[in-house]
């Protein structure tokens, strides 16, 4: 199940399509889902997660707590959409477009993928494109 909750004025305006395309992520990844919680929220919101559970005084586009087990995805994802908005003019983008590649990321990540390393960045990007063209042709 994949749940969508608001902190903030925003509201996701295609919410089926958008859980039908996680949920074929997640298969495509050779996973299955138990739920995944989405959050979108402001920065403030974001940043007091940020520092009471990470220990991080920063601000960022995403936090996802993992409580999978085995292949079975459980977690909660949340979104800054400030953040969200912000990157995308930064990256040159639309911020339909950003928030599709955050949105998914969060859900690479349950399926193991990490973006520490050069090279691991690298495999999610790819990642994040190939799923992101998916979801263009639907």
């Amino acid at each position: 199940m994949i749940n969508f909750n608001y902190e903030t004025d925003f509201k996701l305006e295609n919410e089926a399509p958008i859980s039908s395309w996680i949920i074929d992520t997640i298969s495509a990844e050779d996973y299955k889902l138990e739920e995944i919680n989405y959050v979108f929220c402001d920065d403030e919101y974001l940043h007091k997660l940020n520092v009471e559970f990470l220990n991080h005084d920063t601000l960022t586009d995403i936090i996802s707590f993992d409580y999978s087990v085995g292949k079975i995805i459980q977690g909660d994802i949340f979104i800054s959409v400030e953040r969200v908005a912000d990157n995308a003019r930064d990256f040159g983008v639309s911020f339909d477009e950003e928030l599709k590649r955050v949105i998914i990321h969060g859900v690479l990540h349950y399926c193991g993928y990490k973006d520490k390393t050069d090279d691991d960045a690298k495999v999610m990007r790819d990642k994040e494109n190939l799923y992101l063209e998916r979801l263009a042709t639907k």
